[in-house]
């Protein structure tokens, strides 16, 4: 197995045009070995799209065991690799990149990266949240994704949104037909009334497979009937007690700015600070 990773990462190494380099990064991706992963996390930085492509979604094949590093990759400065990496974080739907997530979807000012996390978001594996922990994650995911929806102006992403909220209405149905009515509004006022005919369906569709328009189920029956993606059946979390101590903490602090500054209560809007940590915004502004 050594050597076969070895021979892999000296593809990849030696490549000298992007065709090689692509085939190598695909080769890479394709035998799903861990030790690939930083490898396959450099390949986020060169100026190969195609290449990136590829090692987004080996990272994604790989899982959990990418998440530290990727986490890592979006402290640096090179904007392309970060919102790569944010690409694959959200395929793999770590708890550990929820607050991460959130501060992206509601406030980085490029429209990939946003639709990206928001696609997180929906992605998030909320069968490994402990019971404690799982209704204030839920909580702000839900405030990130209705202002989303409500707020962004690239119908791509609030399309996005859509998805993301109609996955959350199905994990939610049970414990909180409140939070799902609140779901079911905007369904209701983006169905008759968001400009884009796309999104628009994309609610319809929503609506339909949760039955969310048909008054003659409750809400909690009809979004039962709705199977939740396969994400949601996957084995016992990994994560160990201090990441979930890490993830109890972020949460916190949000809800502690929230009392602090009762008039934002409630808006995504609080994690611009976080997305500016994120986000390279000075030289992509200039």
């Amino acid at each position: 197995m050594t050597d076969r990773l070895s021979q892999l990462i000296a593809a990849v190494e030696e490549a000298d045009s992007s065709k090689l380099l692509l085939e190598a990064v695909q080769n890479l991706a394709d035998a799903r070995l861990e030790g690939a992963i930083p490898i396959l996390i450099e390949t986020l930085s060169y100026n190969n799209p195609g290449a990136a492509v590829a090692a987004v979604d080996g990272l994604i094949l790989l899982g959990n065991p990418a998440v530290p590093a990727l986490l890592e990759l979006l402290d640096m400065h090179n904007y392309t690799a970060r919102s790569w990496a944010l690409r694959a974080l959200s395929g793999i739907g770590d708890p550990r990149g929820l607050v991460t997530l959130i501060g992206v979807a509601t406030a980085d000012f490029a429209m990939s990266v946003r639709r990206a996390a928001v696609k997180g978001l929906g992605m998030m594996k909320w069968s490994w949240f402990p019971e404690e922990l799982c209704d204030i994650a839920q909580e702000e995911a839900l405030d990130a994704l209705l202002f989303v929806a409500q707020q962004d102006e690239e119908w791509i992403v609030r399309y996005a949104a859509v998805v993301g909220l109609q996955s959350l209405a199905s994990a939610i149905a049970a414990q909180h037909p409140e939070w799902q009515s609140e779901i079911q509004v905007q369904f209701n006022l983006m169905g008759c009334n968001d400009e884009s005919l796309a999104v628009r369906a994309r609610v319809w569709l929503a609506q339909h497979n949760l039955n969310l328009n048909f008054p003659s189920k409750s809400n909690t029956d009809s979004a039962a009937s709705y199977s939740a993606p396969s994400y949601s059946e996957e084995k016992k979390s990994p994560l160990s007690p201090t990441d979930w101590q890490n993830i109890l903490n972020k949460l916190y602090e949000i809800k502690r700015e929230e009392r602090l500054n009762a008039t934002n209560q409630g808006d995504p809007r609080h994690f611009e600070k976080l997305a500016a940590a994120i986000a390279q915004t000075n030289d992509e502004v200039k």
